[in-house]
């Protein structure tokens, strides 16, 4: 049995295939943009691509500096925009608490309310479902924003 099926924590914090995961992010973030009638031009798809190489939260700067050097400019409405853009259709998220984001690991255009762990010490952020309870009859979510900060399991083991 594989360490993902013997526990219960977010992928993000186990090894897992990280080049399937960004592949399947990839492709569904397509998907989206489809049935959207959305279009994935050059810089989202990087700015996506920017996002995927690791589950760690990136400032709009840090995504700008990427961009600048691969070619798609220095402007930071260049980064805003496409962030702007994989935020709206789902794609990726905003750690508010972290004024940062971070690609959402399987985008499925439902607009999901998920809620982030974060690790304060390996800074890496797992999407897990958002439990809301209750609401009243008529209330429609628009936006949730659970952040949870401590440390993941093999931080705690290595601190040990």
């Amino acid at each position: 049995m594989s360490r993902d099926e013997t526990t219960s924590a977010p992928r993000e914090f186990l090894p897992h295939d990280h080049a399937h995961c960004v592949a399947d992010a990839l492709s569904a973030a397509e998907a989206v943009c489809r049935a959207a009638g959305a279009r994935m031009t050059p810089v989202r798809r990087r700015t996506l691509e920017i996002l995927l190489e690791g589950h760690r939260p990136m400032g709009a700067y840090d995504v700008l500096a990427r961009l600048d050097s691969d070619g798609f400019g220095s402007k930071p409405p260049v980064a805003y925009r496409a962030l702007g853009f994989l935020v709206d259709h789902g794609l990726a998220h905003r750690i508010e608490r972290l004024n940062a984001f971070v690609a959402c690991p399987h985008p499925d255009g439902t607009g999901h309310a998920p809620a982030f762990l974060i690790c304060r010490n390996c800074r890496t952020v797992a999407e897990v479902p958002a439990a809301l309870g209750t609401l009243p009859e008529g209330f429609r979510v628009e936006k949730t924003t659970v952040e949870v900060e401590g440390l993941c399991a093999a931080c705690v083991e290595a601190a040990a």
